[in-house]
């Protein structure tokens, strides 16, 4: 048994033969396997670090940007409650004016086409109101827009600026002589 372990067949072309079995040192091909094994396990945690860092910064970019749609939201909200709270006040003092009028008016001495000019004048006044109302809502978003705006063109500014810093653009001469040398 041990003989047939020693020697192994061949066939050459359909000429069979028997040679014995080469031995191959494994020590010099182990060493190959386990430093190529190593640099690629070092290659992947390198490849994993570069990988988690990116992750964390682009976390950190869509957190920030999260933060500032919250600020517009909640600014925008607390405008539009300013704006309601607002509208809601006029509207009472105005009927608490209309009544006061309506105390000190003598309703014998007014003539009967007054009740409709009270009317006209309120629905006026409503309409009034809420253009008022109107204005203030669409400042408020005008002013929202401008910080949209603001923050837009510093990104733009931003990737402007990541595009300049680039080692290219150093001068015409360093580029000249770059290319140059390859």
């Amino acid at each position: 048994m041990e003989e047939d372990d020693e020697w192994e067949l061949c066939n050459d072309d359909g000429f069979v033969y028997k040679r014995k079995r080469r031995r191959i040192d494994p020590s010099p091909a182990a060493a190959d396997n386990a430093a190529a094994a190593a640099l690629a396990a070092e290659n992947e945690n390198r490849r994993r670090e570069r990988k988690k860092k990116t992750l964390l910064k682009l976390k950190t970019k869509y957190e920030n940007e999260i933060r500032q749609w919250d600020t517009l939201s909640n600014t925008l909200r607390a405008m539009q409650n300013a704006a309601f709270q607002q509208q809601q006040q006029q509207q009472r003092q105005q009927e608490q004016e209309r009544a006061s009028e309506e105390q000190t008016r003598d309703p014998s001495s007014l003539p009967s086409t007054s009740s409709t000019d009270s009317v006209g004048g309120s629905l006026l006044d409503e309409l009034l109101l809420q253009v008022e109302t109107q204005e203030a809502i669409i400042q408020d978003i005008s002013n929202l827009c401008d910080v949209a705006e603001s923050v837009c063109l510093k990104r733009e500014e931003q990737f402007k600026r990541s595009l300049f810093d680039l080692p290219i653009w150093a001068s015409p001469v360093e580029l000249m002589q770059a290319l140059c040398d390859e």
